[in-house]
């Protein structure tokens, strides 16, 4: 059973060791994280210590890294983030920061049972937040070269997944089991990677498994497991499990639902987490909207942001908003860096946020202030109107933005709100917004 309530570590705890890929010696430290806040990498390496959150979104394809998954923002990324997401899935960790000063995680023994330990070590602590888990609504189902992955639903995670090589010394394997933190401990996380003695040949003559070696990776030759040892006969197919939970955490929560694998690796794995990203999205548009409970909110993160407003990355605007009255009054935040998009070609030799999405954020804080009215249920609030806007300071990497958003009227087709956003204290924007109403349903169109 999962646990319902968020969880972090209590104390920081680091974890080094070289990249499987790159062979560069890299250190990991883990710290503690404020609840609603997610799985954030920094990358301490760099001068401005960009940050790249765990998330679907963030997903790079970097065809020069073809057998890892790889999150990133602009030319920052971070390379092999399966094993390390798989054992925070493993251990139920919905919050943590993890520093990390190179682009590669280390390999360690090519499993994530050392990730585990370490997190054993620091400590975990529930907080006091729901855990969000999406409960998968209706089968979904990818293919490609045959291989396939089938998700139908389920009360619980349940893996069933079929490993099959046409090697001599890779007979098929069949692993099935239902997901919880005593299952993955014990069965899943210890397993380690692998590959064909052939595939490692080809591998290293492109520059790639600079730090792979006969003990972290299980080299399979025509004879068997190369100068190693199986630690399970079902070793290379729990790794492939473990790959696929590593891959599927990105979703940003746990699933339940029943998966049912043949052959599949991480690129089938993404392709099947975008479709789960895409029944998330039409099921919250299609329910959330009607009744939903943040009447009684006074602050939000991320995913209550996602299920008032139509928005999703790169258009979300809004990070947090941490001060809420329903119908009233709403206080937001937007962490602006360096790798947001429209700094690549708006002013790119000294950047500068352009007003118009200053303005756009605002809205998009006074559409939840109008929103969260229990009057406007079941209503979308389109942007429609603006006046008195006065831009008074520019807004740069690095900068919080502050909105400050006042509710002036709301009726059954109208609403008018008045905004503020400061940074550091001081004005940089101001406006009064118009809204008019229009059926959710819209959406669905």
């Amino acid at each position: 059973m999962i646990s319902r309530k968020q969880k972090t570590i209590k104390k920081e705890i680091f974890v080094e060791g070289i990249g499987l890929h790159t062979g560069n010696k890299v250190k990991l430290v883990f710290k503690p994280a404020e609840k609603d806040t997610g799985i954030q990498f920094v990358r301490v390496d760099l001068a401005d210590k960009p940050v790249i959150e765990a998330s679907h979104s963030m997903i790079v394809d970097d065809k020069a890294m073809p057998r890892c998954t790889s999150i990133g923002k602009g030319e920052v990324i971070i390379h092999t983030v399966e094993h390390v997401m798989a054992a925070l899935y493993g251990m139920e960790i919905d919050n943590v920061v993890i520093e990390i000063n190179g682009d590669e995680l280390p390999g360690l023994d090519g499993s994530c049972i050392e990730f585990l330990k370490a997190l054993k070590v620091a400590g975990i602590v529930e907080q006091d937040a729901p855990k969000e888990v999406f409960d998968i609504k209706e089968p979904i189902w990818v293919k490609d070269n045959g291989a396939s992955i089938f998700v139908v639903p389920s009360n619980f995670l349940r893996i069933s997944y079929t490993l099959d090589y046409d090697h001599p010394a890779l007979s098929s394997q069949f692993f099935n089991e239902k997901i919880d933190m005593e299952t993955f401990e014990d069965q899943i996380a210890s397993s380690r990677t692998f590959c064909l003695e052939s595939e490692a040949k080809a591998l290293q003559e492109k520059g790639l498994g600079k730090g792979a070696n006969y003990k972290n990776t299980l080299v399979v030759g025509d004879d068997g497991v190369k100068d190693n040892v199986l630690r399970s006969d079902q070793e290379f197919a729990r790794h492939k499990v473990l790959d696929f939970i590593g891959d599927l955490y990105l979703l940003g929560m746990p699933i339940c639902g029943h998966v049912v694998a043949v052959k599949s690796g991480h690129n089938l794995n993404r392709q099947l987490l975008q479709k789960i990203v895409e029944q998330k999205e039409k099921y919250a548009s299609r329910f959330t909207p009607k009744g939903h409970e943040f009447f009684n909110k006074t602050a939000l993160d991320i995913n209550g942001i996602q299920k008032i407003l139509p928005h999703r990355y790169p258009f979300l605007l809004v990070d947090r908003v941490v001060e809420l009255e329903s119908g009233k009054r709403a206080v937001a935040i937007k962490n602006v860096t360096a790798n947001e998009e429209f700094f690549q070609g708006h002013f790119p030799q000294k950047p500068v946020m352009p007003g118009v999405l200053m303005v756009e954020a605002m809205a998009q804080v006074g559409g939840i202030a109008v929103l969260t009215d229990p009057q406007n249920k079941d209503k979308l609030a389109l942007f429609m109107a603006i006046d008195k806007v006065k831009f008074r300071r520019v807004v740069e990497p690095g900068d919080q933005l502050v909105f400050e958003v006042d509710v002036i009227r709301c009726k059954s087709r109208i609403a008018q709100v008045k905004g503020i956003a400061k940074v550091e204290g001081k004005v940089v924007v101001e406006a009064e917004l118009g809204f008019s109403f229009m059926d959710v349903s819209y959406l669905d169109q």
